[in-house]
């Protein structure tokens, strides 16, 4: 996928692009952020949460991603949102809220983790 997406990548710029680079702060803050924190640090920060939490929960987490995003966008750079937004960001995560919690019923037995062994 990574590969496919850098080739189309790499020919649109070589058919588009001046082919000049500016190298100054801006340039290495965002390959920095790129980098280190949107690839290692997701990554590491998918892994722990795996490793301490149910694999269905995490996953159901991933529902959370667009109306986070468009809240930032919002907060950082004026993004307007209309009220159809809005509401798909509540029964987003009113979805994931529901997934994710536990049951409320003490009679419900909770699933056994699996130890590693040490």
């Amino acid at each position: 996928q990574y590969v496919g997406g850098a080739a189309l990548m790499v020919l649109a710029s070589l058919a588009f692009e001046t082919r000049t680079v500016t190298i100054n702060g801006e340039l290495i803050f965002a390959l920095a952020w790129l980098v280190l924190v949107l690839s290692i640090g997701a990554i590491f920060l998918l892994m722990v949460m795996i490793r301490d939490g149910e694999m269905s929960k995490v996953a159901s987490l991933f529902y959370l991603v667009p109306a986070v995003t468009a809240v930032i966008a919002w907060a950082l750079f004026g993004e307007h949102l209309n009220l159809l937004q809005i509401v798909g960001m509540a029964i987003a995560t009113l979805g994931v809220g529901l997934a994710t919690a536990r049951p409320a019923s003490p009679g419900r037995s909770q699933p056994m983790r699996a130890r590693a062994s040490r």
